[in-house]
């Protein structure tokens, strides 16, 4: 079923990378050159003018029945790990701020 499956999750990133061709404010992440993605996972990626409304359109999407959610929460931010070491993470902080899964299932393309 594996090869099934991964056309169809190329399929619903072309379907996405269409959907929102002409929306500026957010890119569709995508394989880079020389490489082929599976698209187990399709996120989009939020522009800076964009970045602070994170929660309000994971809200909105989410009310409209899309089932979105962040990529990830930053482990130092999750109770068991609050007071563990950690280094400066800026980079992760700024994508953690502009990252949003769409939902990804095989069975949507």
């Amino acid at each position: 079923q594996l090869p099934d499956f991964l056309a169809s999750k190329r399929t619903l990133f072309l379907r996405y990378q269409k959907a929102f061709q002409d929306v500026p404010e957010v890119t569709l992440i995508q394989e880079p050159p020389e490489c082929q993605s599976n698209y187990w996972l399709q996120t989009l990626k939020l522009s800076d003018s964009v970045a602070n409304e994170r929660d309000v359109i994971l809200a909105k999407t989410n009310d409209a029945g899309l089932m979105t959610r962040p990529a990830w929460k930053l482990l130092h931010k999750l109770v068991p790990y609050q007071d563990c070491p950690r280094a400066p993470l800026p980079v992760a902080k700024w994508l953690e701020q502009r990252l949003i899964n769409l939902p990804s299932s095989a069975g949507l393309a």
